[in-house]
C-alpha cells in the first residue's frame, strides 16, 4: 500500500512539474512576442530651466510624465545652481528614472545648465559634445540603453535660437551628426530636443535627409506647422512655432502616434512651461 501512496505521490509531483514548465514557456512566449511588439514611448520638452514657480511647475510636469511612461524623457534647459538641485535628477528621482546631463559647463561649476536624457535603466554608455561655436554654449548627449530587450542610441540636443541663426544652426546639425556616426554603433537612433526652427527649415535638411520627423509623419496631409500645432507656449508671449522634435531612422522604426502634451494649464493658470513636450510613440520594424 506504501508503495502505491509513493507512486501516486511521484505521478502528481511529476504532473505539477510538467504543468508548471509548461506554464512558464507560455509565459516566456508571451512576453517575447509583447515585448518584440511593444512600442517605444519617447517624450521631449523644454523645462524653462527655473522660471516663474519651478516647484509648481515641476509637480505639473511630473504628474505629466507620469500620465504618459515613456520610456525616453529628453530634457532641454536643465538647470542646476547653488540651492537648486539639479532638474534632470529631481525629475529622474521622482519618476524612477535614471538620468545623465550634459552641460558645457565645468562639472566643478554650481551653476551648470543643459540637456539630459532619462530612461528606466541604467545606461550602458554615455557621450557628450560641444556644438561649434563654442561661445554658443550648445551641446548634445548620448545614451545607449536597453529598452525591452533591444538596445537603442538616444541623442538629445537644443541649438542656436535666433531666428537670423540659419548657418549656426546648419553647422550644429554637421556637428550633431558626426557625433552621432560616432557613437551610435549598430543600434538603432533617436534624436530629439529644441532645434529652435522647423523641421523642414534648410538648416535641418541633412538632418532630415538622414531621419524622419515623427509629428510629421504621424500626421500626413496635416498642416503640421500650422499655429495650433505649435510648441511655443505662445500663452508665455512666444509665437507660434513648432521647433521641438523627435526623429527616428525609417528602416528601424514605423509611426504609431506623435502628440503635443503638457499644453494646458492648471486651474490657477499655471503653465508646466513655456514650450509644450512631444509624444512620440514608435513600433519596431
Amino acid at each position: 500500500m506504501r508503495a502505491i501512496r509513493t507512486r501516486i505521490v511521484a505521478a502528481l509531483v511529476l504532473r505539477s512539474a510538467i504543468a508548471a514548465l509548461l506554464f512558464a514557456m507560455l509565459l516566456a512566449g508571451c512576453h517575447r512576442g509583447t515585448r518584440a511588439d511593444a512600442p517605444l514611448t519617447v517624450v521631449t520638452l523644454n523645462l524653462w530651466h527655473d522660471k516663474q514657480d519651478w516647484p509648481h511647475r515641476q509637480d505639473l510636469i511630473v504628474a505629466g510624465l507620469q500620465a504618459q511612461s515613456p520610456d525616453v524623457i529628453l530634457l532641454q534647459e536643465v538647470l542646476q545652481d547653488a540651492g537648486l538641485p539639479n532638474q534632470a535628477a529631481t525629475l529622474a528621482e521622482r519618476l524612477g528614472y535614471r538620468y545623465r546631463f550634459f552641460s558645457v559647463d565645468p562639472p566643478d561649476r554650481a551653476r551648470r545648465y543643459g540637456n539630459a536624457i532619462l530612461t528606466r535603466a541604467e545606461p550602458l554608455a554615455t557621450h557628450e559634445i560641444k556644438l561649434a561655436p563654442l561661445d554658443d554654449y550648445r551641446n548634445a548627449g548620448h545614451v545607449l540603453a536597453d529598452i525591452g530587450g533591444r538596445r537603442i542610441s538616444i541623442y538629445v540636443t537644443h541649438l542656436h535660437h535666433t531666428a537670423e541663426g540659419g548657418a549656426i544652426r546648419a553647422r550644429q546639425v554637421e556637428d550633431l551628426l558626426a557625433f552621432v556616426a560616432a557613437t551610435r554603433g549598430d543600434a538603432p537612433v533617436l534624436i530629439g530636443g529644441d532645434f529652435n526652427t522647423r523641421a523642414d527649415a534648410p538648416e535641418l535638411k541633412p538632418l532630415a535627409d538622414a531621419f524622419v520627423d515623427a509629428y510629421a509623419t504621424a500626421h500626413p496631409g496635416e498642416d503640421v506647422d500650422a499655429p495650433e500645432r505649435s510648441t511655443l507656449n505662445t500663452h508665455a508671449g512666444h509665437a507660434p512655432l513648432r521647433i521641438d522634435h523627435v526623429f527616428f531612422p525609417r528602416d528601424a522604426f514605423r509611426i504609431d502616434d506623435a502628440r503635443i502634451i503638457l499644453d494646458r494649464a492648471d486651474a490657477n493658470g499655471a503653465w508646466p512651461s513655456d514650450h509644450y513636450g512631444v509624444r512620440v510613440r514608435l513600433l519596431p520594424r
